[in-house]
């Protein structure tokens, strides 16, 4: 998953990394690695909300329900 990654999420990512190897308890962006962040999680949203939609659109899977009372 990590070779799919936007720049700005991936550096985020090894920020993250380094934080926890080095037992820091904060992390700090500076404004444009904010964001460029932000710009990147946003983008990603609008893609996954497309994906999603298109989902919806291409499930053309009918179900066919017979309620005839078996052999009641």
């Amino acid at each position: 998953m990590e070779n799919n990654l936007t720049l700005h999420v991936k550096s985020f990512s090894d920020k993250i990394k380094l934080m926890n190897q080095t037992g820091k308890q904060s992390l700090t962006l500076t404004a444009n690695e904010a964001r460029s962040l932000h710009n990147d999680i946003f983008d990603l949203l609008a893609h996954c909300t497309k994906l999603s939609r298109m989902l919806v659109q291409n499930d053309s899977t009918t179900t066919n329900v017979r309620m005839d009372g078996g052999n009641w």
